[in-house]
């Protein structure tokens, strides 16, 4: 029906939906282009703002506005996330994370709501839970394949649920218990409302940690340059001046790349590899 609360959702954040997923940091993190330290930053985030959220689960767990969605074994993602961190930080993470500025301004809202209106935690829950039994498990696979972690997935437990079987099925389960909850048409009005902001709030986190990513050291890729390890002048190193756009025009490093993008240089180049290689063929012979 479309004035179900799963259609409503569906239809009234399309929109916040499609901005979250072309923020800068979404895009580089399915093209795996995210850098350890980043997502172990991103992974403190979600620490701090389910902690926030299934405290508040756990208070209206019997609040009839809520209880039908209480799911605390097949997806609170609290004790998954510690061992993410204890993995990436050791044994004391708890020692050495530290709540962001826009995590913090995510997890007053949910307390807010928690605390105070307590029939909008159903916009909170839908938004973090569906999002990460749908597009997180594409996440999964990009973050283990890029950070090069464990095939026994330990940092990635975030987004590992043991406990249920059938994504599909229990997303199924979860729409049905939410168009079954006894709310009137402003209640779901603002549930919409306040899905729209959860998205916001994760959309601030996602820009705070791409502003983050950009002051962070370039990481090698599939055996590319190494890191600079700040000891001496990084604009003398011929890769990091290029890179930077601090070379000089005297530098030979300098010049012989820029001359290696001549179309005519690449042109001849090719042609001595393949001299070469047919010369190389024919000694074999």
């Amino acid at each position: 029906s479309p004035m179900d609360l799963s259609e409503l959702l569906k239809e009234g954040t399309k929109e916040s939906h499609d901005r979250a997923e072309n923020t800068q940091f979404v895009k580089d993190f399915l093209k795996g282009r995210i850098k350890k330290e980043l997502f172990k930053l991103a992974t403190v985030a979600l620490y701090f703002t389910y902690s926030a959220l299934e405290e508040e689960m756990d208070h209206n767990k019997d609040n009839p506005v809520f209880a039908p969605l209480y799911f605390p074994v097949e997806l609170h993602r609290r004790e998954a996330l510690a061992k993410d961190l204890k993995y990436f930080y050791g044994d004391d993470w708890k020692e050495k994370i530290q709540c962001s500025e826009a995590t913090q301004q995510y997890v007053d809202r949910i307390h807010h709501v928690g605390q105070h209106e307590p029939e909008l935690l159903v916009a909170h829950a839908y938004t973090r839970y569906m999002g990460d039994l749908s597009g997180g498990q594409v996440l999964k696979k990009v973050a283990q394949r890029a950070l090069k972690l464990p095939s026994t997935e330990e940092g990635i437990q975030f987004y590992v649920f043991d406990n249920i079987s059938n994504a599909q099925q229990f997303k199924q389960l979860y729409r049905a218990r939410m168009n079954a909850l006894d709310l009137d048409k402003s209640t779901k009005e603002r549930i919409v409302e306040e899905a729209n902001k959860a998205f916001r709030f994760n959309m601030q986190v996602f820009d705070e940690l791409d502003k983050i990513g950009r002051s962070l050291a370039e990481e090698a890729q599939d055996g590319g340059f190494p890191v600079h390890d700040g000891k001496g002048d990084i604009r003398k190193c011929p890769y990091y001046a290029d890179k930077l756009g601090m070379a000089s025009p005297g530098c030979p490093f300098h010049a012989a790349l820029g001359l290696a993008r001549q179309p005519l240089v690449q042109l001849v180049l090719a042609a001595c590899m393949a001299v070469a290689a047919g010369a190389a063929a024919w000694y074999i012979l």
